[in-house]
């Protein structure tokens, strides 16, 4: 079962063709690796999956990108709600200067009204939900900017959780991390994917190949292969893919 379907999907940035005709399938409760070089727009692509990207000046998108059956560029789409629903984790952790409580708690009281012992209940899940937890259940009225990098990751993942999406978007969420930090938060994907969908840019090769179910490789603004993670690192379809997998180039 696929939950978003990208069909056609062009990007410019004035006269830059960032994205060149994008289709894709991004299967439900799966992990989805987008793979490539730098500047081959696999970060621009994942940003147009919950419209990121309508905040640069001067993008143009065509093509659609539907989502539970809705193209989430067609008009009327509430883009609020679209980016509730799918969450968003960057490459380096963005805590809000304030509590740990209260960066948890700070999505769901914008979106609805909960009472204090549900926002109790929720702050715990989320933070569950993204096994932090047991680190900072004795510290949640000190300020989230004391946590580690790691920590703060976890912390961000748990802010996107908090308001209960079913898309998580994660962009390189572990190049800024040690290798300790990393597995924590790799061993945290899997988990994630009983509940959600995960799609995550990654510069790391191995990352993809042991966490993902699916590969996409993008090179130059193009999507070049998509399909099974075993099947893109062990049977390249495509000459360009396997040089990139071998370290020929990138």
């Amino acid at each position: 079962m696929n939950i978003i379907t990208a069909k056609g999907l062009n990007l410019h940035y004035g006269s830059f063709h960032a994205l060149k005709n994008i289709d894709v399938d991004i299967p439900e409760k799966e992990i989805t690796a987008l793979i490539g070089p730098s500047g081959c727009g696999k970060s621009t692509f994942l940003k147009t999956l919950n419209r990121m990207n309508d905040m640069v000046q001067g993008v143009k998108i065509t093509g659609e990108v539907i989502y539970h059956g809705e193209d989430i560029y067609a008009n009327g789409m509430d883009v609020t709600v679209l980016r509730k629903n799918i969450g968003m984790v960057f490459q380096k952790p963005n805590p809000f200067p304030m509590s740990i409580y209260d960066n948890i708690a700070y999505g769901p009281r914008l979106h609805g009204n909960y009472k204090k012992s549900e926002l109790n209940d929720l702050v715990e899940r989320s933070l569950r939900g993204a096994a932090v937890w047991g680190e900072v259940k004795d510290r949640l009225k000190k300020s989230a900017m004391g946590l580690s990098g790691g920590q703060q990751q976890r912390l961000c993942i748990a802010r996107a959780l908090s308001v209960e999406p079913d898309v998580l978007l994660m962009d390189e969420p572990t190049s800024a991390l040690d290798p300790a930090s990393t597995m924590k938060i790799e061993e945290l994907m899997s988990e994630l994917k009983k509940n959600y969908t995960v799609v995550i840019v990654t510069h790391n090769m191995q990352q993809a190949a042991r966490i993902s179910d699916k590969t996409a490789f993008f090179l130059v603004g193009e999507m070049v292969e998509v399909g099974d993670t075993d099947d893109v690192f062990s049977m390249p379809k495509d000459k360009r893919t396997e040089d990139y997998i071998t370290g020929r180039f990138g």
